[in-house]
């Protein structure tokens, strides 16, 4: 169900004149009813829908008239007052069209009469004389000839007169044009204006041919012909001229074919014509005289490309080609076009040409399909697939079909299928799925990558004209493999899309083929279950994008498959519910049945009453573990096809439930999704309410009561209502003190969505008012979320109490006002940044308050009795002002007191928070309608004045040169020194010592604030300050500096809001606006200085967010003087960057600080449609800057020059228009990483950086070898052909540089750069033969380079080559790299040269091994080439080659070559000889003989490690089946390694047996997984339980140690307790006592983690095994756990002990006997419950699945009359057979975090009574439930941590929310007291009612103590002391349960525990 609002037509109604009326009353008639009298009433109404109403009637009127009304003077004039209402109104109105479509039904004898009309009116239009006025007389033209019969007659009257003024407009409008130059608005008006007045003679020659054809042409002094001449020579002057918009070009090319193929004679010479003038053949002698005196002098100059490609377009546009009609010239003019657009696609680099040359090139295409309708046999050989032509088009498709615009890549798509029907016209008849060129195609675009745009619409229109079953027979799984593409976001629509098209021509195929339905099947395992296995279990994102563009697609093509899903996915849904991560296969339900019932596929009612989905599986769904299937699940009870689809009183349950548990979502995108979804919702509620209204008001009484027995509209509705009140209640109380941000926001949201969709225009009927719902406790709930921390949360709640503020205002007092106004002025000179935010919405909700100036206002500021005497203004217009006063009165005293002391204002009365109110204060008004104007241009004055004097006292600190550490905090000289230069440098206005010594304001605070109450007008400040006498003052340099930035940031957003919101005037005449062109311009003076001079990011950063908005209102006001300065600055700055002037203020470090912002800002201003001349200015001078120049004085503006441009590059609103520019950056980054001085370089390789994300896009992977931020070098180098003999001769130098014969340690400073630019690129099937752009002169440079002395180059080289290699040529690039390696006998051996070839020769192989074409047999030849290549050169393997890095880069080839040999099933003799190879080289080496060398020699670690992995393949392959099972002797050989696993856990290395042990772990993975065969790994694994226990007590390297515990916490530990005894002399007690010592020795969180999961795994084992263990023991494994689950804790430790919990779960947390004991057993229940409550979503999804274990084991057990395990026990013998345990009612398994801690306290409650401990356990709860901090202490903390730290907020668990947590552990003990009757010893309760009693007493105290609205002044406290509050009254309700007579009455000797 998609959104939408209903649009309102909108009719502006016709007023009739004076004298119209008069004429029509003396026509009318009052007894009847005739023409007069009809129009009459027509002009009198005054709504223009009830005009067309009207209108419609004229024609059946005046057709019932007789023959004689033609000359009735009553008809005269009625038609001629309906010709002037038609030129009256507006071409928009639908008046218009309707008034002539009915007078195209006017009789015959009447035309003359009407056209008589219509032409004295037409000739009153065309005596218009204004330019400005022209539009109208255009528009009215251009509708008379759009199908209407009367207006084209009176054209054709007045044809001269017509063309006369159409000629006139053209050149009137190109007049004013010209004369106002620079004036955008005015020029874009014109524009659009002239865009008209070209194409309406453009209409007049298409829709009235006959007027301008025969005779006319004959006479050429006729006044026709010249104005004929003069509208083509316009159109081509206007073609010409590059000044005007391209779609006054575009048109005009267009009209210029267009008038001179109407002109021309004879016209089968205008072919020829045109290709002379496309091609550059000025040729005079065969045109005729008129053409070359109107045309000549342009078309014989040199045609600019954009003029050709208009001339292009013009000519495909207006020249007819069907049926080659135009014959052979024709034919050659469309082959000529189409080398001419080829010619232009290399050099167009503008964007906005390159949309027009694509668009272009597909309207060739449709020409070149419509002349081959001829069958010209000479057409059909040019056009041909294999032709040039198509060749080269292809070539252009190939190039374009990745283009970074949406546009280019759809015409590309466009282009690709005409060529494929092309060359399917011309083969017609034949086979196409033989055809050559259809098969060749085939085969390229399936060798493509799949990350290739391009590939996926191309093979979606290949599959158009050769079928999907031709495809699949190619590959089978190319369905698969699409769908794995879907993991992708920006693959996922294309890939879609073309398994749309593949599926869809399948399903076609099939049924034209098959007349059985047994089809079907096929169609579903080919297309539907690969879809639903990765519904199942693929990852989140693919899901995700499957489920929103391919099911979809496959429902709407077959809506029965919906069944066939269905039947799969229910029959696997309750084995398999999914997980975290995986949906499973209920959450695939889920998703179908929401895209089904979405799109109308399906009935939710009727599925549910049918069976087939339960509400019990939905209710699983929306409370799952998967955040994706609880929004499916939503979804599903949400989203209709239908908007007004009754909501089931099922459905209305089901989200109430949903709501109690999924609030709380931190993931954004899910509280998105759940809005939108209830959104959608409620929706439906008031749109079937408003049908059920009308149902119930149209029903009869009787037809009432026959409806009785079924549910009537009222029953609905009251259901509706109760239903919403619910809701409300539900998010209501979800805003608790301490709800999370998500709840609170969710809550918001929604409460937003209904008070906004349920509130009804007066009059209509409403189901539901939230106002209804409001009552003073919401109001100030609502009003409290202003002082949430989350910015967020307060825009929300402040959006909803505006829609509320009538019955909010309503609910508030006087003094909760006065309160609420003295918080706001309290909080708006808060130290903190965000307390200024919750004043500013504190005072724009207040200033509504129709009695706030007598409440609150006149306290502080003096009566004006002039706004009294305004009755006009609005309350909130004379608020506003008063506080904006106010507020500026406070912030200028503050300002002055500043000038005295910045510090103590720093620490006091930070000046930021009163301007932000200000500023907020502003932007509510309505600027459009003041009434206090003189009142607040005084204001706006005032506040750029104070502007001025705040930024002057804050500013010199934000320009200083160190910014960040202006105030000493050591008394150090150096210190000392340091300050005294920052002082001088920046001159502080304060007057007093502060600067001059290190000091700290402690006492001084007290006497300051005293002075400062002598000063009257600080009165208010004063009062603010009283409660911060006493504190403490320490001022730090973070202090001083927020307090300087942010109040440069608000005032820039200040003044840039008066710039963008205040109408401006012009100085020399009085208006009604607020800042004159002086204030601005004083303004952007300001900005300027500041921004150029500014060194603090945050402070420039936010000037320039105020600059843009000044820069914007300058781009549109009327001032020239205003328009220009935009380019004046920018012209301005340009000069002084370029000047070096050694005076100049600007930064040049930190990346030039605000200059790039300031350039950027002036640049932006630029209109979007404009021809954006400042930036091709800009763009010009700052390159010319940035090439590298010798001459010292270039460096500071070279610098400038690269930090801007790096900044306009990456600037999104520059868009497609800096592209052309790409290739000059890349230059200047790469030649200026050759600079000497290290700024420049610095600032190249930033640019750079800015430049290849430009051009490829934002790395989105890792990967550096992905091919997701890549595109082929045919296509980079399209784009950017200037690169490609840049690139090659750089490549040549670094080349040359790097294979010097010296072997220097030399390194080309721009090698990096250049390989790093060139590894982006990659080579592509489709580059076809062209080798103008090859790739292939590249590679033997890049080989080169790996020659290189630096080990990093070599390895970059290594890297580079592989994309300039495509998959085929590896085997003979690799075979011939490894020739050139010298033999051991060479004389001459280049150790870096072997290195360097090695290194390709690996990263080659790796991309040919991971090419996945292991079947190919092309592959298989070419990888027996290499081995045998390999084993000619194993010499530098073995120890004849002493350099241990080259043997090692060799060993490296060999594992990799063995790793993916061992995967091949069929292994032949050669394979054979190549593993008994590979175990000569491991006998060979010193892992045998004994390590000879020190750790210290170079590459020894390297060859360890290699030959280490070497063996370790070869231990994998000898276990092979293929190699056990053979007979061979060589085989037996291999069989036998000369090395084992044990082997190398003994070596003295550690690298060597870190190695060993992980892949010790990793086959003991695969061999529990069940993924290898058992037999071979157990015989790897054999005998190692005994090492393993020894390494563990001797290991000394870490990382060993690790993966020894890890290895036997997996490990069977009935294999490994019977070794311990005999290899480390300890019982399993022992080692249970060293495992949990082992958690307190170490202080490695991975180690304590795996540590304590091996001694929790032994402390199961011994358990079940009935051993025993010591109660001390057992005591400390507990501690253990429950400090592992601090919140303080790192992740792993929190998932470790979760994972701990989980196991122990079935035999300790859920047993029928107390195996740890009660104390014990709670304590670990109390950890389940704090891991549910964690921060970290992945802790608290680890914690599920503590309860998902105890909820799996009760449903594995149940009986017949119950779920859960405890069916027989005496609980349940003392109620009724049936069971109504918590756990009965919610069967849910797989559950998110809030839904498991609900079941964690049902359980533990339910688990108390199976124990039979309810006595014991119920005052441990009431424990928890009260809490264990004291309030007191709690408070002092938080109040110390908030005054030493500004922004630091110490450990804050964002997610829990603790009155949660209380309320469901309170609703479960009143459950269980309430079943079992329980009573407590008198002790013990009033034990605990004292300590709650007592609680309750210091709470309220506390809350006494806190000032007024402590919600806001101590927001922290506040909640604090709130949350306790309610803690103790839900204990205190609880102890009183307990002491209450009744239950005592109630109780049995025998249920008491």
């Amino acid at each position: 169900m998609v959104l939408k609002k209903k649009k309102e037509v909108q009719v502006d109604a016709f007023l009739l004149d004076h004298q119209q009326l008069e004429k029509l009353q003396k026509f009318s008639k009052a007894e009847e009813q005739n023409l007069a009298s009809l129009l009459l009433h027509c002009g009198q109404l005054n709504n223009g829908i009830q005009q067309i109403q009207c209108i419609k009637q004229i024609m059946p009127l005046v057709k019932m008239m007789d023959q004689n009304s033609a000359c009735d003077p009553m008809v005269k004039a009625c038609l001629d007052i309906l010709g002037e209402t038609y030129f009256s109104l507006s071409v928009k109105n639908p008046l218009k069209k309707v008034l002539a479509s009915s007078l195209n039904g006017l009789p015959e004898q009447l035309m003359p009469l009407a056209v008589q009309s219509f032409v004295r009116c037409l000739r009153e239009e065309l005596k218009t004389t204004d330019t400005y006025l022209y539009r109208k007389v255009l528009d009215n033209l251009a509708s008379c000839m759009e199908d209407f019969s009367l207006g084209k007659a009176s054209i054709k009257n007045l044809f001269e007169e017509v063309l006369q003024f159409l000629q006139k407009s053209l050149l009137d409008i190109q007049e004013e044009n010209r004369k106002n130059s620079g004036n955008r608005v005015v020029q874009t008006r014109l524009m659009h204006d002239l865009l008209m007045a070209i194409k309406v003679p453009m209409m007049l020659v298409q829709k009235l041919q006959e007027n301008i054809q025969g005779s006319l042409w004959k006479n050429h002094e006729s006044c026709i012909w010249q104005s004929m001449c003069s509208l083509l020579k316009s159109s081509i002057s206007f073609l010409m001229d590059e000044t005007l918009l391209q779609t006054v070009q575009t048109t005009s090319g267009l009209a210029f074919i267009l008038f001179t193929k109407a002109m021309y004679e004879p016209a089968e010479e205008l072919p020829s014509l045109v290709s002379d003038l496309l091609l550059g053949l000025k040729k005079h002698a065969g045109m005729p005289a008129w053409f070359v005196s109107n045309c000549g002098t342009q078309c014989t100059e040199e045609l600019s490309d954009s003029v050709l490609l208009f001339l292009c377009h013009g000519a495909l546009a207006m020249l007819d080609w069907k049926n080659s009609s135009m014959g052979e010239s024709g034919e050659k003019l469309l082959l000529d076009i189409a080398s001419v657009l080829l010619s232009l696609s290399s050099v167009l680099k503008e964007s906005n040409m390159i949309i027009c040359l694509s668009r272009t090139v597909a309207i060739w295409t449709n020409s070149a399909l419509a002349a081959l309708i001829s069958d010209s046999p000479n057409l059909k050989i040019k056009l041909n697939g294999n032709s040039e032509v198509i060749g080269k088009l292809l070539q252009y498709v190939y190039t374009h079909w990745e283009h970074p615009l949406d546009v280019v890549r759809h015409q590309t798509k466009s282009i690709f299928r005409n060529l494929l029907q092309i060359h399917q016209t011309i083969v017609s008849g034949y086979n196409l799925k033989s055809d050559p060129f259809f098969a060749r195609l085939t085969k390229y675009l399936l060798s493509l990558e799949w990350h290739v745009k391009g590939k996926y619409a191309s093979l979606g229109c290949l599959v158009e004209c050769v079928g999907t079953e031709s495809i699949l027979q190619l590959d089978r799984t190319i369905p698969g493999q699409i769908l794995d593409m879907m993991n992708d976001q920006s693959l996922a629509p294309y890939a879609s899309d073309l398994l749309e098209t593949m599926f869809t021509n399948h399903k076609v195929q099939f049924t034209s083929s098959c007349k059985e339905s047994s089809w079907i099947d096929q169609w579903h395992d080919i297309w539907v279950s690969p879809l639903l296995l990765i519904l199942c279990e693929g990852n989140h994102d693919q899901t995700t994008y499957i489920i929103d563009y391919y099911l979809p697609k496959l429902l709407r093509c077959s809506p029965d498959s919906l069944s066939y899903m269905m039947r799969i996915l229910q029959a696997s849904a309750d084995a398999n519910l999914g997980s975290c991560t995986t949906r499973g296969a209920l959450g695939a339900l889920m998703a179908c049945l929401r895209t089904a019932r979405a799109h109308g596929h399906l009935e939710l009612s009727s599925i549910m009453s049918n069976g087939l989905v339960s509400a019990e599986c939905i209710k699983q769904g929306l409370v799952h573990q998967h955040n994706q299937v609880c929004i499916d699940a939503l979804g599903l009870l949400c989203e209709t096809h239908r908007s007004t689809e009754i909501v089931s009183k099922e459905e209305m349950q089901l989200i109430l439930f949903f709501l109690e548990y999924n609030l709380n979502s931190q993931s954004p995108s899910v509280r998105q999704q759940i809005c939108s979804s209830l959104r959608k919702l409620f929706c439906r509620i008031q749109e079937s309410s408003q049908v059920l209204y009308k149902l119930e008001q149209n029903k009869t009484k009787q037809e009432l009561l026959e409806d009785s027995t079924r549910r009537h509209p009222s029953g609905i509705l009251q259901q509706y209502k109760d239903f919403m009140s619910s809701v409300c209640d539900r998010l209501f109380e979800a805003l608790f003190p301490g709800s999370s941000h998500p709840t609170r926001f969710s809550a918001l949201t929604i409460l937003g969505s209904v008070a906004e969709i349920f509130s009804v225009p007066k009059g209509q009927v409403h189901v539901f008012k939230l106002d209804q719902e409001i009552d003073s406790a919401r109001v100030q709930t609502l009003i409290q979320c202003f002082a949430s921390t989350f910015e967020e949360v307060k825009v929300l709640a402040f959006e909803l109490v505006m829609k509320l503020r009538d019955v909010a205002f309503s609910l508030q007092d006087s003094e909760n006002i006065d309160l609420l106004f003295q918080a706001a002025m309290d909080l708006s000179t808060s130290t903190k940044p965000y307390d200024c935010a919750t004043a500013s919405y504190l005072l724009n909700f207040l200033v509504y308050h129709k009695e706030l100036h007598r409440i609150c206002l006149g306290k502080w500021i003096e009566h004006s009795p002039q706004m009294d005497e305004n009755t006009s203004a609005s309350t909130m217009e004379k608020n506003t002002l008063a506080v904006i006063k106010l507020l500026l009165v406070n912030v200028e005293e503050e300002i002055f007191q500043a000038k005295k002391s910045l510090l103590r204002a720093a620490a006091l009365f930070p000046m930021y928070g009163r301007v932000h109110c200000i500023t907020g204060a502003l932007q509510q008004l309505p600027f459009n309608n003041l009434t206090l104007v003189t009142e607040w241009k005084q204001m706006v004055a005032r506040l750029i004045l104070m502007s001025y004097e705040l930024s002057a006292v804050v500013s010199p600190v934000v320009q200083s040169s160190s910014p960040e550490g202006l105030i000493p905090m050591d008394n150090d000289s150096e210190m000392a020194d340091r300050l005294q230069m920052i002082l001088r440098e920046i001159q502080p206005q304060d007057t007093n010592d502060y600067f001059m010594q290190a000091k700290i304001l402690k006492e001084h605070c007290k006497i300051e604030s005293e002075k400062l109450a002598v000063r009257k007008p600080m009165e208010n400040i004063c009062r603010e300050m009283r409660g911060k006498e006493r504190q403490m003052c320490d001022v730090t340099a973070q202090m001083v500096l927020v307090c300087c930035w942010r109040s440069m940031k608000e005032v820039s957003l200040l003044l840039g809001t008066l710039c963008k919101l205040l109408p401006t005037q012009a100085a020399s005449e009085p208006s009604d606006g607020l800042i004159t062109v002086d204030q601005v311009k004083n303004i952007g003076d300001y900005f300027k200085h500041h921004l150029l001079q500014s060194r603090h990011r945050g402070a420039f950063e936010l000037a320039y967010a105020g600059f843009v908005q000044l820069t914007e209102m300058l781009s549109r006001c009327n001032s020239r003087s205003l328009r220009k300065m935009p380019e004046q600055w920018l012209s301005c700055v340009l000069e002084e960057i370029k000047s070096c002037d050694p005076s100049s203020t600007l930064c040049a470090t930190r990346r030039s600080a605000g200059i790039p912002f300031y350039i950027q800002a002036l640049l932006a201003s630029e209109p979007k449609k404009s021809k954006a001349d400042l930036l091709k200015m800009t763009m010009k001078e700052l390159l010319s800057l940035a090439a590298p120049l010798n001459e010292s004085s270039s460096v500071i503006p070279q610098v400038h020059a690269l930090n801007i441009l790096r900044a306009l590059f990456r600037d999104t609103r520059l868009g497609e228009n800096i592209m052309p520019y790409v290739a000059d950056g890349i230059q200047a980054a790469i030649l200026g990483f050759m600079s000497p001085v290290w700024a420049v370089r610095n600032s190249s390789t930033l640019l750079f950086s800015a430049l290849i994300t430009r051009i490829f896009g934002v790395k989105r992977e890792k990967d550096e070898n992905s091919k997701k931020n890549r595109m082929t070098g045919r296509e980079f180098f399209s784009r950017f052909p200037s690169l490609y003999p840049f690139l090659l001769k750089q490549l040549e130098v670094v080349a040359n540089t790097s294979n010097s014969e010296a072997e220097e340690l030399k390194i080309h400073p721009s090698l990096f750069l250049l390989l790093l630019i060139l590894g982006k690129l990659y080579p592509s099937p489709m580059d076809g033969t062209y080798s103008a752009l090859s790739m292939a002169p590249f590679v033997p440079f890049i080989i080169r380079c790996g020659h290189s002395p630096v080990y990093r180059s070599r390895e970059m080289s290594g890297r580079a080559l592989v994309p300039f290699v495509m998959v085929s040529e590896v085997p003979h690039t690799v075979t011939s790299l490894l020739r050139e390696l010298p033999d051991c006998t060479s004389p001459c051996i280049r150790q870096n040269n072997i290195h360097g070839t090695l290194l390709q020769v690996f990263h080659l192989l790796q991309s040919y091994l991971e090419s996945k074409q292991f079947v190919n047999s092309d592959f298989q030849r070419g990888l027996g080439d290499i081995i045998t290549c390999i084993g000619t050169k194993l010499w530098l393997a073995k120890r004849p080659n002493p350099c241990l890095v080259t043997r090692a880069a060799y060993l490296d080839v060999l594992v990799m070559l063995s790793t993916h040999l061992g995967k091949f099933q069929k292994q032949g003799m050669q394979l054979l000889e190549f593993w008994e190879e590979m175990n000569r080289v491991i006998s060979d080496s010193e892992l045998m003989t004994g390590v000879p060398y020190s750790s210290a020699v170079p590459g020894l670690t390297q060859y360890l490690q290699s030959i280490t992995k070497l063996v370790i393949s070869m231990l994998s392959v000898t276990t092979g089946a293929d190699i056990q099972s053979s007979s061979s002797p060589v085989a037996k050989k291999i069989a036998k390694p000369p090395l084992s696993i044990h082997h190398l856990l003994h070596s003295e290395f550690h690298e060597v047996r870190l190695l060993a042990l992980e892949a010790v772990l990793l086959w003991l993975k695969l061999a529990n997984a069940k993924q290898i065969a058992e037999e071979g790994v157990l015989c790897l694994l054999v005998d190692l339980e005994g090492i393993l226990l020894k390494m563990a007590l001797k290991e000394k390297n870490l990382d060993c140690f690790y993966k020894v515990l890890e290895i036997l916490y997996m490990m069977d530990l009935r294999k490994v307790l019977p070794k311990t005894d005999s290899s480390i002399k300890m019982n399993p007690n022992e080692l249970l006592t060293w495992s949990l010592n082992t958690v307190d020795t170490y202080n490695s969180a991975e180690i304590q983690s795996v540590a304590l999961k091996f001694a929790s795994k032994l402390v199961m084992h011994l358990l079940q095994n009935h051993q025993q263990i010591s109660e001390e023991v057992l005591k400390k494994w507990v501690q253990q756990i429950i400090s592992f689950c601090g919140d303080e804790q790192q992740t792993e430790m929190l998932l470790a002990a979760a994972e701990v919990l989980k196991s122990i779960t079935p035999f300790l947390l859920i047993n029928e006997k107390l195996i740890l004991g009660l104390s014990d057993t709670l304590a670990m229940w109390k950890c389940v419950i704090l891991l549910l409550q964690n921060e970290d979503l992945v802790v608290r999804d680890a914690a599920s699945e503590v309860i998902q274990v105890a909820q799996s084991q009760k449903r594995s057990s149940k009986g017949t009359d119950c779920q859960c395990d405890w069916k027989k026990k005496k609980i349940h013998q003392q109620r009724d057979q049936h069971c109504d345990c918590f756990l009965c009612k919610f069967a849910l398994r797989i559950v998110n975090a809030p839904m498991a801690l609900d079941l964690a306290f049902g359980t533990l409650c339910e688990l108390l009574q199976l124990w039979g401990e309810a006595r014991a356990g119920v005052p441990v709860l009431l424990e928890w439930l009260l809490g264990d901090s004291d309030p007191q202490q709690g408070l002092e903390a938080s109040a110390l941590e908030e005054d030493d730290n500004l922004f630091d907020k110490g450990e804050v668990n964002f997610w829990e929310e603790k009155l949660t947590n209380a309320r469901q552990l309170s609703k479960h003990l009143l459950r269980l007291i309430q079943v079992t009757h329980l009573t407590l010893p008198d002790q013990e309760l009033n034990r605990l009612s004292r300590r709650a009693q007592d609680q309750a007493q210091l709470v309220a105290h506390l809350l006494r103590a806190l000032p007024p609205s402590p919600e806001f002044s101590k927001t922290s406290e506040f909640t604090k002391l709130a949350i306790q509050n309610e803690r103790v009254s839900h204990c205190l309700k609880i102890i009183n349960l307990l002491k209450s007579d009744e239950i005592c009455k109630n109780e049995s000797p025998k249920t008491l525990n």
